[in-house]
């Protein structure tokens, strides 16, 4: 049997529990609006007034937003994959590491395809307005580049379904998905 201080204890780990996976989630969201070259989903992970610092780009959300699109629409292809993310939950402010890996297909100015294969961490600070958790300071540290020829030809004209923006990529397709056999 519990007593009502180890039941107390409990409902925060619960609510703590919560919070990280809604915090979490920002992460997959801001995946998504990149590689499916989404702006609108990107821009909601973070708050109107977050400050991005990615060396290559320091300001504000909406700024950043625009840059990552126009950055990302000559791209071929991209695919941003979460490894671990650590978050420490403080009253309505956390402070987060997620380790992130991007691929990146382009073509080069022979118009030969190319990769480029970055890994990194981002560095947040999240802050809980109104019951809602956004992102208010995010940078962007690289810890390694893999940059080298296409290596894929093999999947050229196969019948794969292959990954598309928006709105053409099977996530916005929701009738497909409604398909049954």
């Amino acid at each position: 049997m519990t007593n009502p201080e180890q039941s107390a204890a409990r409902q925060q780990r619960l609510l703590d529990a919560a919070d990280k996976l809604e915090i979490m989630d920002l992460s997959a969201t801001y995946m998504r609006g990149l590689d499916r070259l989404d702006g609108e989903i990107q821009a909601t992970v973070f708050w109107p007034d977050a400050y991005l610092d990615y060396g290559i780009y320091e300001g504000n959300a909406e700024d950043f937003v625009a840059y990552c699109q126009n950055a990302l629409a000559n791209h071929d292809a991209n695919q941003h994959m979460l490894g671990q993310i650590q978050i420490e939950l403080d009253g309505d402010e956390a402070w987060g590491e997620v380790y992130y890996q991007a691929y990146h297909r382009y073509a080069d100015d022979a118009s030969d395809n190319r990769d480029l294969f970055i890994a990194g961490r981002y560095i947040d600070r999240y802050e809980r307005r109104n019951e809602e958790w956004r992102i208010s300071y995010r940078a962007e540290l690289v810890d390694w580049v893999r940059e080298g020829p296409a290596a894929d030809a093999w999947f050229e004209g196969s019948d794969m379904i292959i990954g598309q923006r928006k709105p053409d990529d099977l996530l916005y397709d929701r009738a497909r998905m409604r398909k049954t056999t």
